[in-house]
């Protein structure tokens, strides 16, 4: 028979080891991309807010003002503003089924900020078949908004209403700005008494409102500013007029479009926070300890450790493992008559001893061999039996034990 080979093993260390590294990476990747998805993805989706593309969306009005150099800026984090100089425009486009305590504390973030509130208008359903590009929507039906996305500690009570007229063009003067703003049919309105009208609607209504006692603006008609005003160049000079002329009134200094209200960031989370600064730092270190404690063990330092015998063979383990016996026995003192033996008569087989010698007799000779300041052999002899704890015992054996030494010089 002839031996395998090392080629016909299917377990590669190499690729086992790769698989490993794989999964690894990818298990770090799917947890960065949750936590890291609502902020990194392109928005894309057919919804009502500023990174979308579709009708409902606003990423026209973004593009054109990006192009006219204005200081736009697309919010993916909520935080608390504090403006002296310098305040931005803040839009909020929320959809009809967006938290309305998320908007109030949205509200009470901007703090004396300016906000313009456009209100969503349209219930649409994803495109599909041929010719269906990312992003489009199939088809959308106007609902009014709810009510209850404007907070009454900041609008009062309002109402909206989308009443049966024709489409028609009024004339705007907001901020001393006046221009044509064509309303589409159905345009949708919005009164109240908390409410100053910018832009009038049909009966009586309002299509851009403002607030009497601070710079919160209500954009009731969505279509003057979506993508949908895009798709003539007098609904889009109407869209630049009507927030050039918003910022104006507000003494803006800039324009910044809120995506957190529809789910493109601001979530706080532990997940999201192991990977943004400063965390990020903690857990780069936690992946390299784990990497090393990986690669620790998979490599083995030095030749493999043989598991050792439980009781060792030689003599030196025996007596090791005897007296290990007698002291857990607790039989220490049961030995110093033997050990007292052991030791008289290696002294006295070495040096000659008379033969004939009784155990008084050979510890008397011993004695007259000993220096004039030494222990008494003859005494310790006596002592050691009467031991009365481990203590005193061991005491009196390292005497003996050293008598010895000194007498034989064996060590």
């Amino acid at each position: 028979m002839t031996g395998r080979s090392d080629r016909d093993n299917p377990f590669d260390p190499r690729l086992i080891a790769a698989v490993v590294a794989v999964g690894v990476v990818a298990f770090i990747a799917l947890w960065a991309l949750v936590a890291l998805g609502p902020q990194l993805s392109s928005g894309n989706d057919g919804g009502g807010h500023a990174l979308s593309k579709a009708a409902p969306g606003f990423a026209g009005i973004v593009d054109l003002a990006e192009r006219a150099r204005a200081d736009v800026e697309l919010r993916r984090s909520v935080e608390t503003a504090t403006y002296e100089d310098d305040k931005p425009l803040l839009v909020l486009t929320p959809a009809a089924d967006t938290n309305a305590e998320d908007v109030a504390d949205m509200l009470a973030r901007q703090g004396n900020g300016p906000v313009l509130l456009v209100l969503p208008k349209w219930r649409t359903m994803p495109g599909t078949g041929e010719g269906h590009k990312p992003g489009w929507v199939g088809f959308g039906v106007p609902l009014p908004a709810p009510t209850r996305l404007l907070p009454q500690n900041y609008f009062g009570t309002v109402e909206i209403a989308m009443p049966q007229a024709k489409a028609q063009t009024v004339t705007a003067d907001v901020a001393r700005r006046r221009f044509a703003v064509p309303l589409p049919a159905g345009a949708q309105t919005i009164s109240g008494a908390g409410l100053e009208t910018l832009i009038p609607g049909a009966n009586g209504g309002a299509v851009l409102a403002r607030t009497t006692n601070r710079e919160f603006y209500v954009l009731a008609e969505p279509d003057l500013l979506n993508n949908l005003a895009f798709a003539s160049r007098d609904k889009a000079h109407a869209a630049a007029m009507l927030i050039d002329a918003v910022g104006e009134d507000a003494e803006a200094a800039g324009i910044a479009f809120d995506l957190t209200l529809n789910g493109f960031g601001g979530g706080r989370s532990l997940l999201r926070f192991a990977f943004v600064p400063p965390f990020i730092g903690i857990t780069l270190c936690l992946i390299a300890a784990g990497l090393l404690a990986l690669w620790q063990a998979w490599a083995r330092f030095g030749p493999a450790l043989r598991p050792a015998r439980a009781i060792p063979i030689s003599k030196q383990a025996l007596i090791a493992n005897s007296a290990d016996l007698i002291r857990q026995a607790r039989r220490e003192l049961d030995g110093a008559d033997a050990y007292v033996r052991s030791q008289r008569g290696a002294i006295a087989r070495r040096l000659h001893a008379p033969g004939g010698l009784s155990a008084e007799e050979t510890d008397a000779w011993i004695d007259r061999h000993l220096k004039a300041d030494s222990a008494s052999f003859a005494t310790l002899a006596r002592r050691l039996p009467l031991a009365r704890n481990t203590h005193e015992f061991l005491a009196d054996a390292q005497a003996l034990h050293d008598i010895r030494k000194e007498l034989l010089r064996d060590g």
